[in-house]
C-alpha cells in the first residue's frame, strides 16, 4: 500500500497552473485582467507564436510596490480580497492571487514595473516558479510582463496546444472580448509584428464593434437602455437579418467579466425567438450591471462561469428588455436591385479572419472621394451614426440629405404598419401568385402571402388559447394512431390541457387511440401524419409542467393551414390579411423566422433606370 504524503510546492504550483493555464489565450486573459485591475487607460499585447513563445503585456496603470514583487508571484496573494466575506463583494475582474504564480510555474517570467511616485522601476526574473533575479533599472511608468516559452518545463502539456494560427486566434479573440467589454481602455494587439487590433479608449463602444466587426453589423444596431433596482442593462443587439449560425456572436458582460452563462443565452434567444428563423442565432454586445452580493463568480478557476442569487428575475428583465427593444422597431427588410461584391469582400482593419485587406477599385476611391463628408454615415474618423431601424443592405453614404429626412419620417411618423397609414395603402397586384405588392409613400412593399397569413393563423390561435375560447370539431372517421411508451405517457400525463384545446382522445385497445375531436382551427389539415408530427416534437422537448409548449406546438401546426405560394388571391383576401397583420404586436417574421414583408425605395429603382446617376 502507497503511503500517503504532501505535494512538494513546485508539484502544488503546477497542478494549480493546470487549472487556470490552459494555453496562451488563458495567459493574456490574466495579464489583461490585472492591467485593467491595475488602473491602466491604455494596454499593448504583443505574442509570437501564437503566444507560445513570447507574450508581452505592457500598461500604464499603478504598477507593483517594490517589496510586494516578490509576493505577487506565491499562490494566493492578491490585494483584491482581504476574507472570504469578501468573495461575494468582490468588484474587481481578478481576486484570486493566483495568475502570477500559476504563469511562473510553467514559463520563464520577466516582470518590469514602476509606480508613478517612484524615480526607478524594478526588473524581476523567475523561470519555473523559481526566483531568477531582481534589480533597479530605469523604466516607465506602469507594468510589463514578458512570458516566454510556455510550458517548457511540462511537455505533456505542451503537446496539447495547437498550431500557432490557431493558438493565436484563441488570443485575438480574447482580446477582442476585454476591449469590448473595456471601451474606456485604450488596447492595442500586434500577432508577429503585425497590428491587429486599436481601439481608442474613447468610451465608445459602437466604435468597437464596427472595428471588429464590420459596417454591417453596425448599420443593424439597436440600443438597449434597462434600468432596474438590482440590474442594469446597456449596450446593443442586432436585427435579425444579421443573424448567426452559431452564439459566438452572443456577447454579454457582467460587471466588466466576459462570461457564458446558459440563464443569459436563453433569455437572449427566448426574445430573439418571434423574430428569427429556427437555428440562427443573434449579434448582442451587452453589458450587465448586478450587485457583486448577488453573484457568486468563485465557482470555477477561469471565473467564465458564475451563479446567480436571483437568475430568474435576471432572465426575465433581460429577455423583456431585449423584446421591448425589438417590439418599437419596424423590422421590415429593405433590399436593393444589386450585388455589391466590393463591399462584402472589404473588412476594417481588426476584422475576423483577415489576411489581406483587399483595396476597392480606383472607380470606387473616386466615386467615395466625391460623396459629401457630411453624408457619410460610417467611418473609423467621424465615428458611427445611429443606425436606421429599417434594415437596410444599401450604402448608406449614397443617400442625399432630403432621402434620409423622407426615410426618417417614414420610420417615425408614418409606418407602413400603423393603422392610421392604412388608408393610403396602394395595393398594386400579386406577383408569380405568392406576393402582393403595397405602395406607401416613397416605398414599395413585398408581402409574402404565406408567411404573413402563418403569423396571422399563429397568432389567433396562441391568443384562443390562452383565453380558452377553443372549440372543437369531430373528425368523423375518427383517426387512429398507434402511440409508443412515451407517446402514451404524454397522453395520459396532459390530457386535460389536449381537452381544453380541443382535443378529445380516447383508447382505442392495445397501443392504439382514436383522434374524435380537434380543434377547430385544424379541422381542414387534421391528418394522421400531421398528429404523429405533434407528439413527436412534443416527446423530444417536452418537460415537467409545460403545458405552455403544448399550446404553442398546436399553435405552429395551424400555420399549416396557411394559403400557400403559388396560390391566386382575390384583392379582397389581400386586403383582409393586410387588415388582420396590422393588428398584430409582431407583424414582421412568420412563425418559423422567415419575413413577413420586405420593402424597396423608390431611390433604389430611380437609379437602376438610371434616372439618378
Amino acid at each position: 500500500m502507497l503511503n500517503i504524503q504532501v505535494l512538494d510546492q513546485n508539484t502544488i504550483n503546477k497542478i494549480a497552473a493546470g487549472e487556470v493555464i490552459e494555453r496562451p489565450s488563458s495567459v493574456v486573459k490574466e495579464l489583461l485582467e490585472n492591467a485593467i485591475d491595475a488602473g491602466a487607460t491604455a494596454i499593448t499585447v504583443e505574442i509570437r507564436d501564437g503566444g507560445i513563445s513570447f507574450i508581452r503585456v505592457t500598461d500604464n496603470g499603478g504598477g507593483i510596490a517594490p517589496e510586494e514583487i516578490p509576493l505577487a508571484f506565491l499562490r494566493h496573494s492578491t490585494s483584491k480580497i482581504r476574507s472570504a466575506e469578501d468573495l461575494f463583494l468582490v468588484s474587481s475582474l481578478g481576486f484570486r492571487g493566483e495568475a502570477l504564480s500559476s504563469i511562473a510555474a510553467v514559463a520563464q517570467v520577466e516582470l518590469i514595473t514602476r509606480m508613478p511616485e517612484k524615480l526607478t522601476g524594478i526588473r524581476y526574473q523567475m523561470e519555473g516558479g523559481l526566483e531568477k533575479g531582481k534589480e533597479e533599472i530605469g523604466a516607465p511608468e506602469g507594468t510589463t510582463l514578458i512570458v516566454r516559452n510556455l510550458f517548457y518545463n511540462t511537455p505533456v502539456r505542451k503537446k496539447f496546444l495547437k498550431t500557432p494560427v490557431t493558438e493565436g486566434a484563441h488570443v485575438g479573440e480574447l482580446v477582442e472580448k476585454l476591449a469590448l467589454s473595456h471601451p474606456e481602455v485604450s488596447i492595442r494587439f500586434i500577432q508577429n509584428n503585425q497590428n491587429k487590433l486599436y481601439t481608442s479608449g474613447n468610451h465608445n463602444l459602437k466604435d468597437i464593434i464596427y472595428t471588429i466587426y464590420g459596417r454591417e453589423i453596425t448599420a443593424n444596431l439597436l440600443m438597449v437602455n434597462v434600468h432596474h433596482k438590482s440590474v442594469s442593462i446597456t449596450g446593443f443587439i442586432g436585427k435579425p437579418v444579421i443573424a448567426r449560425n452559431n452564439r459566438n456572436f452572443e456577447n454579454y458582460f457582467i460587471n466588466g467579466r466576459y462570461i457564458k452563462s446558459s440563464i443569459l443565452y436563453k433569455a437572449i434567444e427566448e426574445a430573439y425567438k418571434p423574430f428569427m428563423m429556427q437555428h440562427k442565432y443573434p449579434f448582442t454586445m451587452l453589458q450587465l450591471q448586478i450587485e457583486p452580493n448577488l453573484l457568486d463568480i468563485n465557482v470555477h478557476p477561469t471565473k467564465m462561469e458564475l451563479r446567480f442569487q436571483n437568475g430568474e428575475q435576471v432572465f426575465q428583465i433581460l429577455r423583456d428588455a431585449i423584446t421591448e427593444t425589438l417590439m418599437h422597431k419596424e423590422l421590415i427588410p429593405e433590399v436593393e436591385l444589386g450585388e455589391k461584391q466590393q463591399e462584402k469582400k472589404s473588412f476594417p482593419m481588426g476584422r475576423k479572419n483577415d489576411k489581406k485587406m483587399p483595396l476597392p477599385e480606383p472607380f470606387e476611391q473616386k466615386r467615395r472621394a466625391q460623396i459629401p463628408k457630411e453624408n457619410i454615415v460610417l467611418t473609423r474618423t467621424e465615428g458611427v451614426a445611429e443606425p436606421s431601424a429599417i434594415y437596410s443592405v444599401s450604402s448608406q453614404n449614397k443617400i442625399s440629405d432630403q432621402q434620409r429626412k423622407q426615410q426618417q419620417l417614414n420610420l417615425f411618423e408614418e409606418q407602413l404598419l400603423k393603422p392610421e397609414s392604412r388608408c393610403r395603402h396602394h395595393l398594386i397586384g400579386q406577383l408569380f401568385g405568392t406576393y402582393w405588392l403595397v405602395e406607401f409613400n416613397d416605398q414599395l412593399y413585398i408581402i409574402d402571402q404565406h408567411a404573413a397569413h402563418e403569423k396571422v393563423l399563429y397568432e389567433k390561435t396562441m391568443a384562443s388559447l390562452k383565453e380558452r375560447q377553443q372549440t372543437s370539431q369531430t373528425v368523423d372517421p375518427p383517426i387512429v394512431l398507434t402511440l409508443s411508451n412515451r407517446e402514451e405517457t404524454l397522453i395520459r400525463q396532459y390530457q386535460q390541457t389536449f381537452q381544453e384545446l380541443g382535443f378529445e382522445i380516447e383508447p382505442f385497445g392495445g397501443r392504439e387511440y382514436a383522434v374524435r375531436t380537434v380543434p377547430d382551427n385544424l379541422f381542414s389539415i387534421a391528418q394522421k401524419e400531421l398528429l404523429t408530427e405533434l407528439l413527436d416534437t412534443l416527446s423530444e422537448d417536452l418537460t415537467a409542467g409545460s403545458s405552455e409548449l403544448i399550446r404553442e406546438r398546436v399553435a405552429m401546426i395551424s400555420c399549416k393551414a396557411a394559403v400557400k405560394g403559388n396560390h391566386s388571391m382575390t384583392a379582397a383576401e389581400a386586403e383582409q390579411l393586410v387588415e388582420q397583420l396590422l393588428l398584430l404586436e409582431n407583424p414582421y417574421a412568420c412563425p418559423h423566422g422567415r419575413p413577413t414583408i420586405i420593402s424597396m425605395s423608390k431611390y433604389e429603382l430611380e437609379k437602376k433606370f438610371k434616372r439618378i446617376l
